[in-house]
């Protein structure tokens, strides 16, 4: 990830240790995909043995952690940070 946005010069990490925080936000996200896989494994698969909760959790989870992590910064970032959306940066108008 880089230091700063090319575009607007925004700095991604406001202060040393400021993502700490996100990795609440990152086991919020996990815990809601764990969910909603387990209960879509229950519904859809009608309550099959443990291991096959285990293995599409863990597969599902694992696949999904980089956007889970990617999601957590930049909501970090937009709650905390002090960073707001601007569409002028986004169309090329500044």
């Amino acid at each position: 990830m880089p230091s700063a946005c090319p575009v607007c010069q925004q700095v991604y990490e406001p202060e040393p240790g400021f993502y700490w925080g996100a990795m609440y936000i990152s086991f919020g996200f996990s815990t809601a995909i764990m969910l909603v896989v387990g209960f879509a494994v229950y519904y859809l698969l009608g309550d099959p043995d443990t291991w096959v909760y285990i293995t599409a959790v863990a597969v599902v989870a694992l696949l999904l952690t980089p956007l889970s992590l990617r999601y957590s910064r930049t909501l970090m970032l937009y709650l905390f940070g002090g960073v707001h959306y601007d569409a002028r940066y986004a169309t090329g108008r500044r």
